[in-house]
């Protein structure tokens, strides 16, 4: 009997998301892939996971998860043949530490910088400073090894990759000249890995009684 696989609901542009997909694919851990177009959620995530964001895990044993940190450790938990939990340099405590530094102040900073209009009174520039403050510690990590934690990857690159991405594709103008040649570089080989292209390969809306993909595709 075929062993059922867990249930993933992803938007492909959504860096949480994408980050969730990354470890699944480092992992090998395959899951049945529902893309979801945001304004239009399926009626089974929302009811596995109210508060509507993605990515969202349901075991087959209908166990959920629903935060993308915790979809990463999930996946490498059970498989880690990169050691994206055992940094070269520095601990998972350190990892988790710069984590959450992407997840609180920089990602503040990047909502209020690309969508400006969205917040009252946001100023993009002061934004954009602000959200500097992270690439400075970005680039005085990565002025010492190629990755955040020391000459290979791990969880922390991973796992904040994605947010300056977007970051970087909301300042395109600005970024060609910004003064981070180090996380320009770091950013550039993960866009033009052979990783990042899988985990953006394009799906379809899914929609109740659609037949999922397998992700990673084999």
């Amino acid at each position: 009997m075929t062993e059922a696989l867990p249930i993933l609901y992803s938007f492909r542009r959504c860096p949480y998301a994408m980050r969730a997909r990354l470890a699944l694919a480092s992992a090998g851990v395959s899951v049945k892939l529902r893309e979801v177009v945001l304004r239009d959620k399926p009626t089974s995530m929302l009811e596995a996971s109210p508060k509507g964001t993605v990515p969202v895990i349901i075991e087959p044993g209908g166990g959920v998860i629903d935060e993308s940190l915790d979809v990463m450790l999930w996946a490498l938990g059970r498989n880690d043949p990169e050691e994206w939990l055992k940094p070269g340099a520095g601990t998972m405590a350190d990892m988790r530490d710069l984590i959450a530094l992407n997840d609180g102040d920089f990602k503040h900073h990047l909502d209020r910088f690309k969508y400006a209009t969205r917040y009252e009174d946001a100023d993009p520039e002061e934004h954009r400073a602000g959200a500097e403050k992270f690439l400075h510690l970005l680039e005085a990590k990565l002025s010492e090894n190629p990755w955040l934690f020391g000459a290979r990857a791990s969880l922390a690159d991973y796992a904040i990759l994605p947010f300056v991405r977007q970051f970087a594709g909301a300042a395109k103008d600005w970024w060609q000249g910004a003064p981070y040649p180090h996380v320009q570089t770091w950013l550039d080989g993960f866009k033009t890995s052979e990783r990042f292209k899988a985990v953006m390969r394009k799906y379809p809306q899914w929609h109740e009684g659609d037949e999922e993909p397998v992700f990673p595709a084999t």
